[in-house]
């Protein structure tokens, strides 16, 4: 989700386009893809303990990956991108879609 080039430009533009595109507070769907790491995977759902978020993961076809998938209230564009930013800052290779 991150571009490294330019974080900051990257989260202002996402911020911008999520405002356009949603009535928020809304549901929001976060998709992160990790090595199948128990570690790593228990880090992405304490992120989103205590806010009521569905979230299920699948193991890619050969087990090396999984997918995370969290559907959650969110109140802003702001609190998506402050979750993306604590995912990339607490969970070690993890791809954010």
């Amino acid at each position: 989700m991150q571009s490294s080039n330019n974080p900051e430009a990257f989260y202002n533009k996402l911020k911008a386009q999520l405002y356009e595109t949603t009535n928020w507070p809304s549901k929001y769907l976060f998709k992160f893809i990790v090595k199948s790491d128990p570690i790593k995977i228990a880090k992405i759902e304490s992120v989103f303990d205590n806010t009521g978020a569905v979230i299920s993961s699948a193991a890619s076809k050969n087990g090396k990956y999984t997918s995370v998938s969290v559907h959650v209230e969110m109140k802003n564009p702001e609190s998506v991108i402050s979750k993306y930013q604590q995912i990339g800052k607490e969970v070690q290779d993890v791809i954010s879609l």
